[in-house]
């Protein structure tokens, strides 16, 4: 199985390869999105450590069954042949009702196949109100806005 735009990258498939995954990431759908991983991926996300597919479904499960209405933007940072480190937002909210944004950095490496073997993540959560939200959904289609500094 591969999974193009497949490294090494240039600006234009690097852009496809994280329009990609903020595409799967916001159908919330753990066993969709984790077929764009090897199946010996390794993760960090935050304080947790994930090895393989069945650990990013399981967590995947987890993280969306806590942040409700959960909405991702990812954007281009760098890339090299086979990396890529994207920046991001996401905005959510809780089973009490409290909103959230999410900010953060993530370092990928993939495969040739164009499998992300490697992820690294680093998050903030800021609570916010909910009339400050500004991310609803996924992107409507030719939305190229880039995130803001707020």
């Amino acid at each position: 199985m591969s999974r193009p735009p497949l490294p090494p990258f240039t600006v234009e498939t690097a852009r496809q390869k994280v329009q990609a995954a903020e595409d799967g990431w916001n159908t919330r759908d753990p066993v969709r999105v984790a077929q764009a991983y090897t199946e010996d991926t390794v993760w960090r996300n935050r304080d947790e450590f994930l090895r393989g597919r069945d650990d990013v479904v399981a967590f995947l499960t987890r993280k969306w069954e806590r942040e409700l209405d959960y909405a991702l933007r990812k954007e281009l940072w760098a890339f090299t042949d086979d990396r890529i480190a994207v920046r991001f937002q996401y905005e959510w909210h809780d089973t009490e009702g409290r909103t959230w944004r999410s900010y953060g950095n993530e370092n990928w490496e993939f495969s040739a196949d164009g499998l992300m073997r490697r992820r690294e993540a680093s998050i903030n959560d800021v609570r916010i109100e909910a009339a400050d939200r500004a991310i609803h959904g996924p992107r409507e289609d030719g939305d190229t806005t880039p995130l803001p500094l707020r």
